[in-house]
């Protein structure tokens, strides 16, 4: 005989989850029968919101789905909010909550944590939720959660279980496994129509985006195929090394980058929405004189606006790996000199504020080579979403796209480190008054041992939003806070906490972070002035001289 919750545990183990970021309470303590003895690893965050920012850095980090128990009522409206931040930016989550027995289901009595439809709450920012009446339906109900992450556009799936059915006894069910169906390729009509116009392109411009984020080899090889100058959204950063020739440039918002956009004579757009939080300072809408070729592996996306002239409904590396062996090279094209143009073009319209950003993210990653970097939304993040060119994919991601919450950075970079381990330093960019919102974190990674690395910008408050209220007019209310001495406050977790100086002093640090088992806090105030006393080279112009490798 098992309980139904023992046979989660088991099923989960089985479609290989390592991690479960979860709080334990009266409501799902049957959960936890047997954990202990699993070889999935448990991490307990200090709220639920931050169990699934933690379940999405890991998620962004590795590929890998991120798992979080909750517990009824408080416990799923505590989540939301990480899980609305994770259905904007696709990224694959399972939520597994409780319920209250059956009978209460619909019928509310008072009784602790009840909602009277709370998986209609979940439904809102979930690719489906589920209510689990008898454990004979677990085997679907996870295969087919399985199924969204590893075939659909991933999003979270959220599943709740009424107290009574996850203490049920039942008979010794198999664990078995659904095999998992494979990502949709494009059609060849739809293929055949794009690689038409690519093939009579002059002048093809491409925007690589999230849904390409597992495809970087076959993204790399379309593109030098076509020549084609190619600019990376937020999510896709990395799809191309800081030095390719073909990288154009990171913000669709930019005025250059715009113009490329509409003179093109083909755009070809992978796994993006072209949406407004990819555009820095503010939103507009993109126009396309030439045509639109759109990749997505959610049709609805592909409905949405800028209209597509061709649209390729399927995974990214299929329909890329299916362009290429339509295409040839092009010969005698100038994609290289249209990006280093771009380049140029695009640094120049950078705004002399940012230059602060560009030397503390060039001290970063020239002293933390191939680290991940996991953002709030801070200014730090708003500045190097602009400019930063990390070495691979999944090393910069951040809560500025998509749902925009604050509060984000510190679980999600945790996340993220349980996700690589040692083999990479994560850091955490985080503001003065975003890290409030979930500083309670700081004892779940001193707990869980986890070396992260906060670089945290102080401006004594929402600078951010001072700023936005002040160029439009309105007295600057509510926005200049009482920022807390953070140093004293990050020791008392019981975590290494320094004030930054000087570049010397935080590249000194940097270099001990990773001797540490404990986070790293570096306070970093918005007025130092070395960080505008030192050269940059961040987004400097990589030679032309670079090869691109030959095509296969």
């Amino acid at each position: 005989m098992s309980t139904c919750a023992e046979i989660i545990i088991r099923l989960l183990e089985a479609y290989g989850v390592e991690v479960i970021f979860g709080i334990p309470g009266v409501h799902n303590v049957e959960l936890y029968r047997g954990l202990d003895v699993s070889p999935i690893r448990h991490v307990t965050p200090r709220h639920e919101q931050g169990a699934g920012f933690m379940a999405d850095g890991y998620a962004r980090a590795t590929g890998k789905v991120g798992v979080c128990f909750t517990v009824t009522g408080p416990g799923l409206t505590n989540i939301l909010t990480a899980m609305g931040q994770a259905y904007a930016d696709s990224v694959p989550m399972l939520v597994i909550s409780t319920a209250n027995p059956i009978e209460q289901l619909g019928a509310p009595v008072g009784a602790l944590h009840e909602l009277r439809a709370q998986r209609n709450l979940a439904a809102e920012v979930s690719a489906f939720s589920q209510t689990v009446l008898h454990p004979g339906q677990l085997p679907e109900a996870l295969a087919r959660a399985m199924a969204v992450f590893s075939s659909a556009r991933p999003r979270p799936v959220y599943l709740e279980i009424p107290v009574d059915v996850l203490a049920a006894t039942v008979d010794e069910m198999p664990v078995r496994t659904c095999p998992l169906p494979e990502r949709p390729a494009p059609s060849r009509a739809s293929l055949d129509g794009a690689a038409e116009l690519l093939a009579q392109a002059r002048n093809p411009v491409v925007v690589l985006g999230g849904g390409a984020v597992s495809a970087a080899a076959e993204a790399r090889q379309l593109i030098e195929l076509l020549d084609a100058p190619t600019i990376l959204t937020v999510n896709g950063r990395g799809l191309l090394a800081p030095e390719h020739p073909l990288l154009a440039g990171e913000n669709l918002g930019a005025a250059p980058i715009r113009q490329a956009f509409h003179d093109a004579d083909v755009v070809l757009a992978i796994g993006t929405e072209l949406g407004e939080t990819e555009m820095y300072p503010l939103p507009v809408e993109l126009t396309a004189s030439g045509k639109l070729i759109r990749i997505d592996i959610d049709a609805e996306q592909l409905t949405r606006k800028p209209f597509a002239d061709v649209s390729l409904l399927g995974d990214a590396a299929a329909a890329l790996s299916g362009l290429a062996l339509r295409l040839k090279r092009r010969a005698g094209g100038d994609g290289v000199a249209r990006a280093a143009a771009l380049r140029k073009a695009n640094q120049a319209a950078l705004p002399e504020s940012i230059e602060p950003y560009r030397n503390l993210m060039e001290a970063l990653d020239a002293a933390l080579p191939g680290a991940v970097y996991v953002g709030d939304s801070a200014q730090t993040v708003y500045a190097a979403n602009q400019f930063f060119r990390p070495r691979q994919p999944r090393s910069f991601f951040n809560s500025s796209t998509g749902y925009g919450t604050l509060g984000y950075g510190l679980p999600a970079a945790m996340g993220a480190k349980v996700g690589v381990g040692t083999a990479r330093p994560v850091v955490a960019l985080m503001g003065d008054g975003g890290i409030l919102f979930t500083i309670g974190e700081l004892a779940s990674a001193v707990e869980a041992q986890l070396p992260v690395i906060v670089l945290l910008w102080n401006n004594d408050g929402y600078g951010e939003i001072r700023n936005y209220m002040i160029d439009k007019g309105i007295a600057p209310l509510g926005v200049d806070l009482v920022v807390p001495d953070f140093i004293t406050i990050a020791r008392g977790f019981g975590c290494y906490a320094e004030r930054i100086g000087s570049f010397e002093q935080l590249a000194a640090e940097l270099a001990d972070a990773g001797n540490r088992t404990v986070p790293t806090i570096l306070e970093i105030r918005q007025d130092a002035a070395f960080l505008t006393g030192q050269q940059n080279t961040c987004t400097a112009e990589f030679p032309e001289a670079v090869l691109m490798p030959a095509a296969p």
